[in-house]
């Protein structure tokens, strides 16, 4: 049973997050599962820091783009999602092509989410694990 309480696509993502920071560094949702949203991020001019390597806070804004739309989508009609708390950790570089996230509820209560978000380069090696709390806003 999915876990979506609003209609979602891939169309419908791309149009939310026209002339955002989501836009501005190229990240592309890729899949909207039962469960899940997986999206991934360039590695290229716009994403990497001085040495080469894919900024570390590209990979937050890559997990909380994930996880903050995971959490909108699968409230009801009024309610709103923001962000409380996001952790990274860095395990492995990426110096080229993309790397890829996937965002998956580990709790979704009536006041907070908690998402867990896995990042992946291509060649499918864990770059970075994340954690996301989101707060729930009642509609006013």
């Amino acid at each position: 049973m999915p876990l979506w309480k609003k209609p979602i696509d891939l169309a419908l993502l791309k149009a939310a997050n026209r002339n955002t920071a989501v836009e501005h560094l190229g990240i592309e949702f890729t899949e909207v599962g039962d469960d899940f949203l997986r999206a991934r991020v360039p590695v290229d001019h716009r994403t990497i820091q001085p040495f080469g390597l894919l900024h570390g806070g590209v990979s937050v804004v890559l997990a909380e783009s994930m996880g903050s739309t995971g959490a909108y989508y699968a409230l009801p009609e009024g309610y709103r999602a923001v962000g409380l708390d996001i952790n990274a950790n860095h395990l492995r570089s990426a110096t080229s092509g993309w790397v890829t996230g996937t965002a998956k509820p580990v709790h979704i209560g009536r006041t907070t989410h908690v998402w867990h978000i896995d990042l992946h380069n291509e060649a499918g090696e864990l770059t970075c694990v994340s954690r996301l709390t989101m707060a729930i806003l009642a509609p006013r």
